[in-house]
């Protein structure tokens, strides 16, 4: 079932989505045409309380699991990526208070933003793009004080935001230890000492506001600084793995609008004397989509559990989700897009243009706090970590199954746990011989078709071959060959497997709806097995690849039209205005 607060925030969200209502398709539409910033949307989510969600428990907030967050992100996604992205900031904007700030500062920061502040992120120049290490703003000592000079640009919320949080360099001579984050709080500053810069036009998400600032010597107190001088970009990188991870919220939400409106133009569409969604090619096509989001959407709750059960491990986690859900929600948006044709393109016809609008604003999502390459780059460094950990064949069971269990607690977050690199390797991925070995075991007593367990013992095999090409790959972090990103895309697919595998095997859904029976029969774990070994190369069966049409039946036939997702049958197939 959807937790309490998902349900509360998809009633919100549904009030404002009557007829001119903020958060009414034509309503966003509207503005994404003329590049206005979505302010009822936002105070409609300020109103449901969304920013109390920004905030741990630890410091007064309503945080715990980051899997919830990502859900809310997630529906708010599922009707505009711009309305998500510009209220969703402030998470990212506070991470690294989160993860280095003092108790004092968090909390006055976590009180701040349940008030409703909006808090900016400012890392990139314009010059710079994410090499951070050759960042130019720089914070001078002035006594107990800083003076903090230079431009940060393609900053989200740089105009609106009331605090910012930024890296500097406090080290003329730079390096990895020259760098200090300050929390900046615009409301104390002369108007003199800083400037904000004129709104960046964009191809996606045009209403938000993405701009930059500039700063004039401007005197910031001691009590600004967030960890130590120094540590920096060590806690950006740390702060990277929860705001990463909570990214994949938004690419789920585009695929449930992609989906949910091509699913409304296949079924209202005539054609040959019938409907377009009688087709079987297109039923394919459908059916293919909603395998792909239910990959997505078991790699993100992993991810999202991750972030309290396996924290330690999250270079890893993080790098596969930011990476690979994006890539594969923009992979079945053109499939859809393809689909719909020319209306899919279309402005101001079917949907008001909604399709052609999530379709640009996911675009950008790839590239939100490191784009799809940084990420893999991230794996690639860690490769002879991965390697250990899979050849000893053992790592955090307790944190696999706490990450792949819904109806688990999960531990409180501990920043002190995250690290910069993971000493263990991937225990989920570690673990995958495991779950091949109990599905094996499910098949044989026949609680599960044995073609299903076939294709989970070909990604086990499609792993260790790859943990093989791992090993040999040699290092070179200065020049890394094109194939090294090719073996942390198929890292992903493994590593997104092993997230299926265990998800249907820890969990069982609780409605009786048509949907939960596709769980329970292996359908849902077939289909996703299918869509994973079709991208990794491995040839399927046709009646391996008839789980897509069983899946497409339920999106198309089923009343409402609900999909078997790892958190029950859950409401994004509802019908849209």
């Amino acid at each position: 079932m959807l937790h309490q607060s998902a349900a509360a925030l998809e009633r919100a969200v549904s009030a404002g989505e009557t007829e001119g209502g903020p958060m009414a398709g034509a309503t966003l539409v509207g503005l994404d045409h003329q590049e206005t910033f979505p302010e009822a949307a936002c105070e409609l989510l300020n109103s449901a309380g969304v920013q109390g969600h920004y905030v741990p428990v630890a410091h007064g907030g309503r945080l715990h699991g980051f899997d919830e967050l990502i859900r809310l992100v997630r529906t708010v996604a599922g009707r505009d990526l711009t309305v998500a992205v510009a209220h969703g900031k402030t998470f990212l904007g506070a991470a690294s208070v989160w993860v280095a700030g003092t108790a004092e500062q968090a909390a006055r920061l976590g009180e701040e933003i349940r008030r409703g502040a909006v808090v900016s992120w400012g890392l990139t120049e314009r010059h710079h793009g994410s090499d951070l290490l050759a960042g130019e703003v720089e914070a001078a000592r002035d006594g107990d004080d800083w003076l903090l000079s230079g431009e940060k640009w393609l900053i989200n919320n740089a105009t609106r935001g009331q605090l910012v949080c930024v890296l500097a360099r406090t080290d003329p001579d730079g390096g990895p230890r020259g760098f200090s984050l300050f929390l900046v709080d615009k409301r104390g500053l002369p108007e003199s000492s800083y400037t904000t810069l004129p709104k960046i036009r964009t191809h996606g998400i045009r209403g938000a506001d993405i701009s930059g600032i500039t700063f004039h010597r401007a005197a910031i107190p001691g009590a600004a600084l967030v960890g130590a001088v120094g540590t920096g970009a060590e806690t950006v990188l740390g702060a990277l793995q929860l705001t990463r991870t909570v990214c994949v919220g938004l690419s789920l939400g585009a695929a449930d609008h992609a989906l949910r409106l091509a699913a409304r133009f296949a079924r209202d569409r005539r054609l040959y004397g019938g409907r377009l969604s009688d087709l079987p090619q297109v039923r394919r096509v459908l059916g293919e989509a909603v395998a792909a989001v239910l990959v997505a959407e078991a790699t993100g709750t992993v991810a999202g559990r991750s972030v309290n059960a396996l924290t330690d491990e999250m270079s890893v986690v993080s790098a596969v989700a930011k990476a690979f859900v994006p890539t594969l929600v923009q992979d079945t948006i053109a499939q859809l897009a393809e689909l719909m044709g020319l209306r899919g393109f279309l402005t101001g016809r079917h949907a008001d243009g909604a399709f052609a609008k999530l379709d640009r604003d996911h675009r950008l999502v790839s590239i939100f706090d490191g784009s799809t390459a940084v990420n893999r780059n991230a794996l690639i460094d860690q490769f002879p970590r991965l390697v250990r950990g899979y050849r000893r064949a053992h790592g955090n069971a307790a944190g696999v199954a706490a990450a792949t269990t819904l109806t688990a607690p999960l531990p409180e977050f501990r920043p002190d746990r995250v690290r910069l690199l993971s000493a263990g390797g991937s225990s989920l991925v570690q673990s995958l011989s495991e779950a091949v070995a109990r599905l094996a075991r499910l098949a044989a007593s026949g609680a599960v078709p044995s073609r299903v367990a076939a294709l989970a013992e070909e990604l086990r095999t499609v792993a260790d071959t790859l943990h093989e090409d791992l090993a040999a790959q040699p290092r070179s972090p200065r020049d890394v060959p094109p194939v090294s990103f090719d073996l942390a895309e198929r890292y992903e697919l493994c590593f997104a497997g092993a997230a299926c595998l265990w998800l249907w095997l820890n969990n069982e859904p609780v409605e009786e709806h048509a949907p939960a029976a596709v769980w329970r029969d292996g359908t849902w774990l077939q289909a996703c097995l299918v869509t994973l070994l079709t991208r990794l190369g491995v040839p399927v069966d046709e009646a391996d690849r008839a789980a897509h049409d069983r899946l497409a039946g339920h999106l198309l036939d089923e009343e409402p039209h609900a999909l078997p997702t790892p958190m029950g049958v859950d409401t994004m197939m509802r019908s849209t205005p």
